[in-house]
């Protein structure tokens, strides 16, 4: 019982310090999975999770997975799981993400749908069904979107605003509990195929200004690094990179100061390499 008390106590600091308008948790790493977004040359499967106009920006049909065991702590344990297919008329997206354990959890399944609107802009939006499970108190709903645009204003400078439950979904019977709003505005440059920059300024309902900023550095065609910081909470977090023909894998790390280490693994896989 003592357990299950510290690790709601636990559960409900680290929604605090990392909710991003979503019933699922986002992973500590979640800047890691999403830095992405405003690039052309370093965007993959997990970017629009970040803006779901980085989908516009899929050339192939490509699905990923990534797990993290948050303050190495097995009831924490966070799954992320992405999927894009790109068609003539736009392309999509689906995420699902799983938090907690048997006692206590939180699941998530989004559609998301990107396209571009000429050279310069791209737009995206995604539905989410959010859930909320409680071993003896039941579960209970909520339906939430966002939205989001990228705008291209070099080859190199990537700029983006995105929007998360502007209108708020709810939770339980008398629908009292709101998800929080979320707005962020996102930038990115290109430096070259190897280097990219990221930083994003994040306003969470009733929560303070989040300012995350990451890197990403090719040291080799089969080998990339990223590394990142969030100012909210002071968190940082870094992985590496392998690629073998079309499949990724990468090791990461996530450090929050008072909580330790949340070890992670990425996985991604290209299901063909034929650019359009």
């Amino acid at each position: 019982m003592i357990r299950i008390v510290t690790l709601t106590f636990i559960s409900y600091f680290t929604l605090l310090s990392f909710c991003e308008a979503q019933a699922i948790r986002s992973p500590v790493a979640a800047s890691y999975i999403g830095i992405g977004a405003y690039s052309k040359r370093h965007h993959d499967v997990f970017s629009f999770t970040s803006n779901q106009a980085a989908l516009a920006q899929v050339n192939h049909a490509v699905a990923g997975v990534f797990g993290e065991r948050r303050f190495m702590l097995n009831e924490l344990n966070n799954y992320v799981a992405a999927l894009a297919l790109p068609t003539t008329s736009g392309n999509f997206g689906l995420k699902t993400g799983y938090y907690g354990f048997s006692d206590y959890n939180e699941t998530q399944i989004g559609l998301a749908y990107g396209r571009k609107m000429g050279e310069k802009v791209d737009i995206g939006a995604q539905f989410n069904y959010n859930a909320v499970r409680i071993s003896g108190y039941g579960s209970s709903s909520a339906v939430s979107f966002e939205i989001g645009t990228i705008l291209h204003i070099t080859e190199q400078i990537h700029a983006g605003i995105h929007i998360n439950n502007p209108v708020g979904g709810k939770f339980g019977k008398d629908q009292q509990e709101k998800l929080p709003s979320v707005y962020s505005l996102g930038l990115g440059y290109d430096a070259s195929e190897k280097f990219f920059f990221s930083t994003e300024i994040m306003k969470e309902e009733d929560q303070p200004v989040n300012v995350i900023a990451g890197v990403q550095y090719k040291l080799l065609p089969q080998l990339l690094t990223r590394a990142g910081i969030e100012s909210a909470t002071s968190s940082a977090y870094a992985g590496v990179g392998l690629f073998w023909k079309n499949f990724r894998l990468d090791v990461t790390a996530a450090f929050h100061p008072q909580l330790g280490v949340s070890p992670g693994l990425l996985m991604i896989i290209q299901f063909n390499q034929q650019n359009n």
